[in-house]
């Protein structure tokens, strides 16, 4: 070891090499006593030249030696997983040191303190250790970004796995033996700076910077058991009732041997789903977060969630058995989604009965902490039943899935899809958390930040960090101090009351009404809207006008550009009034000023209102609309003045955003800019459809999309 650079040989004025300097204080660790089979423990004397080490089995280190700060000792504890480690810490001094000895006797601390001990130095004499370590680490990072560059171009990839990362745990091994050997020689300045923080952004970020859910509908995964069991001939799959698909599906989890034979030929639809859980399985948990089952032609069932559970068991146990080795990862928690309000409503009765499988409940308690994820859907819901009862089924179903999942002692983070625009859930960040139900926000939430929304909130790093103290700041007072409930029952019945008249209304004009779909089609930019570049997914689910396969994304999107804003508030009105007919007023005002949940809702129908703008919606109406559905269009507008009155009758303001003056300041400020672009989209729209493959103007049209939508903020 006489070959490695010292401090002392690093400060001669002349070397590139960093200069660390150690404390001049007298200092002394007793040597650990023992006999030769003791453990070997590396002990060090503090003085004003330098350090001297010397191994418990007699061995002496160099007596400047940077290597023989480290200090090795058998702690007889469990090995240390440096991530949880570095997530746990406090960098206090009794922590470190218990840190340092956990680290220290654990497996990676056994080979990664050997490395630094006994460099690899003949062809590198003179380098510090230091450097020899962090120039493997930068050698194997260039390694693996080659490697994934290769990966991601279909290119052969003929690297030893030795050579790049796979994991996160592997780089953070040679980071954290730099920042044990740095404390232990009292070079805390430099520990704890940047080789600090790029520890700390590993254990955060990992590998991978941010993990990508997968989703995909739970008739697809009917399909693919369809084939398998139709192989295995023993029945049709889809047909069985839920018993026998639990029953099956449970006694094929509990078995060890995989369920699909190799030699299987199915249909392309079902190889991708096959081929996505076999990715899965080769990438696992590190770099894969969820598995979300969305919406599909039936209510949500247990049998969604166990079966995606099947066919993932049974990918990583034939990816592991081509491998020769345990597949990478953990498996991929699984989240059903509840979107419709018919799934909504059965929510909690679906996640009792997942519990109550042991195989379910024990997989939840050992392969994912205890923790169940629930994902409910915003944007779906509000085009089944209209936004008012949306929010309310929504607001039932979380109440539901919480007292589930506490029913069995599990843990629930409930993740909202929400989009944008107030119709599939937008609005405020801050208002939106504080108005959930109790108990529903315990630390955790997960959602959604789509389209538009991501560049408004973390366009700019000021913005985005702002963003992040909005949500870590609401976050935490709703699970230290809880949203209010109902205070009495008889407001979750007018709730329900108001629900029923508005889900009612809004289906009777929008899903019942014969001349709804072509007024739709007419009166708005939505056919347009597929036509153009601007969307992830096509505009429809499948080939059909019918509006149950329109998504929510255009159906929103569309009411938005003609400024009517429509799915935001049908229904509303009619609800409101129904119970304020019935003598409910001074009920619905009380409920208004004590009910964060009621006020939040009724807040954030009142900020759409703001922005419709009927004079525009009825150019629209006057240029595009055939005159035999402009009645239509002339009801809606009253029922739009009605909302209005109601919403204010609930709030007690006199006008709209009334207790909201930058908003409204805001909104007036944009109509010089928002008001000509809205006449030349409509221009645009009636030379469109008479000359449909004219580029310029589909060009044209697009400039006016982008710029109603930035005027119109979170409702386009």
């Amino acid at each position: 070891m006489n070959n490695v650079s010292t401090c002392a040989e690093c400060n001669d004025g002349d070397s590139q090499l960093p200069i660390l300097e150690f404390p001049h204080t007298d200092s002394k660790i007793s040597e650990s006593q023992g006999g030769e089979d003791s453990p070997k423990s590396l002990v060090f004397n503090k003085g004003p030249i330098g350090m001297s080490a010397k191994m418990s089995n007699g061995i002496s280190a160099d007596s400047n030696s940077l290597v023989s700060a480290i200090s090795v000792q058998n702690a007889g504890t469990e090995p240390l997983n440096p991530v949880s480690s570095i997530k746990s810490a406090s960098f206090s001094s009794s922590q470190l040191i218990a840190r340092r000895k956990l680290f220290a006797e654990s497996q990676i601390g056994k080979s990664s303190f050997q490395k630094l001990l006994e460099p690899s130095l003949p062809q590198r004499p003179g380098i510090a250790p230091y450097r020899v370590v962090l120039g493997d680490v930068k050698e194997k990072l260039i390694k693996t970004r080659r490697r994934l560059e290769l990966l991601l171009d279909g290119l052969p990839c003929d690297f030893d796995p030795s050579d790049y990362y796979e994991t996160s745990e592997q780089l953070l091994e040679p980071l954290l033996l730099c920042y044990e050997s740095l404390q232990s020689c009292g070079s805390v300045a430099l520990a704890d700076g940047r080789l600090a923080d790029l520890i700390w952004r590993v254990a955060t970020f990992g590998m991978t910077l941010m993990k990508l859910d997968l989703r995909q509908e739970s008739g697809r995964h009917a399909e693919t058991l369809d084939a398998i069991t139709e192989y295995l001939d023993i029945g049709t799959y889809s047909e069985w009732d839920e018993d026998r698909k639990l029953e099956f599906l449970s006694s094929e989890l509990k078995g060890k041997r995989p369920l699909v034979p190799q030699s299987i030929e199915v249909p392309s639809d079902v190889r991708e789903v096959l081929d996505t859980f076999r990715v899965a399985a080769e990438l696992g948990s590190d770099y894969l977060g969820a598995y979300v089952i969305s919406m599909a032609s039936n209510v949500r069932t247990a049998s969604d969630v166990l079966a995606v559970e099947l066919l993932q068991k049974d990918a990583r146990l034939a990816v592991s058995g081509e491998l020769g080795r345990m597949c990478p990862g953990g498996t991929l928690r699984v989240v059903p989604l509840f979107e419709t309000v018919k799934d909504l409503r059965g929510a909690g009765s679906v996640i009792r009965k997942l519990l109550s499988i042991d195989w379910y409940r024990e997989h939840i308690i050992q392969n994912h902490n205890g923790h169940q994820e629930v994902m409910v859907g915003y944007s779906d819901s509000g085009k089944d039943a209209g936004r008012f009862t949306a929010a309310w089924e929504l607001y039932k179903a979380q109440e539901d899935v919480v007292a589930a999942c506490n029913e069995y002692g599990i843990k629930v983070t409930l993740f909202h899809g929400r989009g944008g625009s107030i119709g599939r859930g937008g609005g405020p960040t801050y208002l939106a958390i504080q108005s959930q139900p109790p108990g529903s926000v315990m630390g955790t939430l997960r959602s959604t930040e789509q389209g538009e929304m991501v560049q408004a909130k973390f366009g700019l790093p000021q913005a985005a960090v702002r963003q992040l103290e909005i949500y870590t700041t609401a976050v935490l007072l709703a699970t230290l101090r809880p949203p209010l409930p109902p205070r009495e029952e008889k407001w979750r019945s007018l709730m329900e009351e108001i629900s029923k008249i508005s889900c009612q209304h809004y289906r009777s004009t929008v899903y019942e009404n014969k001349e709804f779909l072509p007024y739709f089609q007419e009166a708005t930019p939505q056919a347009e809207l597929g036509y153009l570049n601007i969307g992830s997914r096509p505009t429809r689910r499948k080939n059909s006008m019918a509006i149950t396969q329109l998504r929510a994304i255009p159906w929103v999107f569309a009411w938005t550009q003609t400024r009517f804003v429509l799915p935001a508030w049908l229904g509303v009105g009619a609800g409101l009034q129904g119970v304020c007919e019935k003598g409910h007023r001074d009920e619905l005002h009380a409920m208004y000023q004590e009910w964060p949940f009621f006020q939040s809702t009724i807040d954030l129908i009142e900020m759409v209102l703001a922005k419709a703008d009927i004079p525009i919606a009825k150019h629209y109406d006057e240029v595009l609309v055939s005159p035999s559905r402009q009645e239509l269009g002339a009801e809606l507008r009253k029922e739009l003045y009605n909302t209005e009155k109601y919403i204010l009758v609930v709030s007690g303001h006199e006008k709209l955003s009334e207790n909201n003056r930058i908003l409204r300041r805001l909104i007036e400020s944009r109509l010089h800019y928002l008001n000509p672009l809205n006449m030349l989209q409509v221009e645009i729209l009636r030379r469109l459809r008479q000359d449909e493959d004219n580029n310029k103007l589909r060009d044209a049209l697009l400039i006016t999309i982008n710029g109603i939508a930035a005027g119109m903020r979170n409702t386009g």
